[in-house]
């Protein structure tokens, strides 16, 4: 085996469909392990070195992470690339075990989701100073809580205006329907007009959006808004589940919209809604507040 990635790479692409953002993901940390194999073995080839790797060395790779002052996030994304990739290597015979799995990733801080409140996410998406186009994203991506990838990769044909419905490809290439409501469909009737065919939304040249374009629409509109937390289009994902789930909507259902392979994913939200709870009872009981000496 001269390249040791290279097979591991085109399994992600042709069998898990993987995006091309997850394979420059995947492709960046173990190129980074690689470099640091190379260092310590003193040999640059990869597959020569491969069958001596142990939990050992892949404690001293993280613990170079942490002297370099990776957070643990990144430190605990490059170890899960890493068991992923010798999976692979054990499945397909080179390897008799997966060394990473004797190693314990770093501990990490339960992290609540960003969403924006009502009365902001309104003023977000009801853009009537920006072009149509843009307008139509934001409503899109606030209805829906599609992925940015999920957006930019729309068709016409994917969507289903009259029953106010769009067909959606997500990770693993699993197709789900989301509907989304009158404001929407009413943003895309104007964004859209007589248009039947090609990519839902295009860039001056005519060509599909990106979904970098798409990045600088929030942004631009959160600016001019003088948001001051950090808004992106994964922020709007975000903001239609947690909306969803404090009207009643049920959990099960959210996780199919959202396209989320596990429910324990889609529980994050529950924790928002947890945490607004209390924040309304401390402000509104009169038994919630602390007693005062003498009281």
């Amino acid at each position: 085996m001269t390249d040791p990635l290279a097979p591991f790479l085109r399994h992600l692409a042709v069998e898990k469909h993987a995006s091309p953002h997850t394979l420059r993901g995947y492709r960046s940390d173990l190129e980074e392990f690689r470099r640091f194999i190379a260092e310590v073995s003193g040999r640059d080839a990869l597959a020569e070195t491969i069958a001596s790797i142990d939990a050992r060395l892949i404690r001293a790779y993280l613990a170079r992470l942490h002297t370099r002052r990776r957070d643990p996030v990144t430190v605990a994304r490059k170890l899960a690339a890493l068991r992923s990739w010798f999976r692979f290597l054990v499945r397909r015979g080179v390897l008799p075990r997966n060394p990473a799995l004797e190693v314990g990733g770093p501990r990490l801080g339960r992290k609540l989701v960003s969403f924006l409140p009502i009365d902001e996410a309104t003023l977000l998406v009801d853009a009537k100073d920006t072009s149509a186009r843009d307008r139509a994203i934001l409503e899109l991506l606030y209805a829906t809580g599609l992925r940015v990838s999920e957006l930019t990769g729309l068709d016409l044909d994917d969507v289903d205006r009259p029953e106010r419905t769009v067909r959606v490809l997500g990770k693993g290439r699993k197709e789900r329907i989301v509907p989304f409501g009158a404001r929407a469909a009413a943003a895309l009737d104007a964004c859209l007009g007589p248009r039947a065919r090609g990519p839902l939304f295009v860039n001056r040249r005519g060509e599909r959006l990106g979904v970098r374009s798409v990045f600088e629409i929030v942004r631009r509109r959160a600016r001019q808004l003088g948001l001051r937390r950090r808004v992106s289009p994964h922020t709007l994902r975000h903001t239609f589940a947690t909306h969803l789930l404090d009207a009643g909507a049920d959990l099960r259902m959210i996780q199919e919209l959202l396209g989320h392979s596990r429910l324990s994913t889609t529980q994050r939200y529950t924790h928002v809604g947890t945490d607004q709870l209390t924040r309304v009872y401390d402000a509104a009981h009169p038994r919630a507040r602390a007693v005062t000496p003498g009281s």
